[in-house]
């Protein structure tokens, strides 16, 4: 799909947008909230790839899972990788269920990430062997997503590729690494690991680390339903499955309104879809958004971070219409112009 040139208006508002939102307002409705306690580059790599790992289904059950083996790994989640052969206590991964995954599956992430701190140095050193690798191997001339797209599928199955002798003695067998570490070969978005490299390369700033030496140009958004809804609202896409050639062509859409910084706009865009500001259709929308302030309805209850969810508002008069005429991106957003009647 040909987007053409950039579209200055829409540069404009989401610049304009970001400038005026403070992201701390959504951080604990993201994962990366959890990495933020850590501040050696190796605790942030591994607690960085589980929290992204485990980030699937709703925030207020994967949160609390992600907190807890956090809490049980001690201050420093690498060291506690890189000596798990010598620990006794493996932090009753035996019984840990989170959906798909099984303690046997964490064992054995913990284990790959031990691994690649004893034989790369981290989990960055090895992404950025795989990179160069990928480079190496004839793809030069390759588009930036295809290069990245064959970087993490070498980086996803190195660490899936580990002897686990250790671990299935002790845990049984996994029962969905795969589904932890997936491949683009797939086809797939690979949302999460692709929002764990743009945690790790973007920045630093509130939300993004910046420690990997990467040209973040290279990303590609970590494509989920939100972000897609969001993208197919502002004109970025026309597509409507979550496959890697949408997440290319929504990220080659924005690299037309910033080429060195492109994933840039992806949490706020994410995060707008999540709260109900943006609603899918008429029966969604329960109230105006004002600058991607939390929404009531989807902010769990702090308490133990899974006390249920704040009762809905009473739909405000003029449902969606009335949401759009308060977006922020109005202006310049094709969607919102057509629902409110303005060309």
């Amino acid at each position: 799909m040909d987007l053409g040139p950039p579209k200055a208006p829409l540069k404009d508002a989401l610049d304009a947008w970001l400038v005026a939102w403070d992201p701390r307002e959504r951080l604990p409705n993201d994962p990366v909230e959890l990495v933020h306690r850590y501040r050696s580059p190796a605790d942030i790599e591994v607690a960085g790839l589980l929290a992204s790992s485990l980030a699937y289904g709703r925030v207020d059950l994967f949160k609390p899972a992600l907190a807890g083996l956090l809490d049980r790994m001690g201050p420093s989640p690498a060291d506690f990788c890189r000596t798990m052969e010598t620990r006794a206590d493996w932090l009753g991964l035996e019984d840990f269920t989170y959906r798909f995954n099984r303690g046997a599956d964490l064992g054995c992430l913990f284990w790959a990430c031990g691994e690649a701190l004893r034989v790369h140095g981290g989990l960055g050193p090895l992404f950025l062997r795989c990179l160069e690798e990928s480079r190496a191997a004839g793809k030069r001339g390759a588009p930036r997503g295809g290069l990245l797209r064959d970087a993490l599928a070498a980086f996803s199955g190195w660490l899936r590729g580990r002897d686990f002798g250790p671990v299935v003695r002790r845990l049984g067998p996994p029962r969905a690494l795969g589904h932890l570490l997936p491949s683009p070969e797939s086809g797939g978005a690979c949302k999460r690991l692709n929002l764990y490299l743009r945690w790790m390369v973007r920045g630093p700033d509130a939300i993004d680390f910046g420690i990997w030496e990467l040209d973040p140009s290279l990303l590609v958004v970590p494509l989920d339903t939100h972000l897609a809804r969001m993208a197919r609202v502002l004109g970025l896409t026309r597509r409507r499955d979550l496959s890697w050639k949408t997440a290319e062509e929504i990220t080659g859409a924005l690299r037309r309104l910033d080429p060195t910084d492109p994933t840039r706009y992806d949490f706020a865009l994410c995060h707008f879809g999540m709260s109900g500001a943006c609603p899918p259709g008429p029966r969604a929308a329960r109230r105006a958004p004002s600058a991607l302030a939390p929404d009531p309805r989807r902010t769990p209850v702090r308490a133990g971070w899974g006390g249920g969810e704040a009762k809905l508002p009473p739909r405000p008069p003029g449902g969606r219409a009335e949401s759009c005429r308060a977006c922020p991106l109005r202006p310049a957003c094709p969607t919102g112009r057509r629902i409110t009647g303005r060309r």
